[in-house]
């Protein structure tokens, strides 16, 4: 069974919160999953920009006028 971590970063400016996801993807374990919640614009573009040139696989689960939920796999 895999498990799901919580990482909620609206309000959270750039690149803070790329580091933040990055630290706790390190503390993730093999297909542990987390679950991410940024602010539209710039954060949703670099941290996606980012995660991709990682390597990570992603899925855009939830989304509203201001903010979106992706879930990021660590498959490492």
């Amino acid at each position: 069974m895999t498990a799901l971590k919580h990482l909620d970063l609206k309000s959270v400016p750039c690149p803070l919160n790329v580091v933040k996801i990055k630290l706790a993807l390190e503390k993730l374990s093999k297909n542990e999953h987390l679950i991410v919640e940024l602010d539209k614009g710039e954060p949703v573009e670099m941290v996606l920009n980012n995660l991709k040139e990682m390597g990570y696989l992603l899925k855009q689960i939830q989304e509203n006028e201001k903010f979106i939920k992706i879930k990021i796999l660590n498959e490492n």
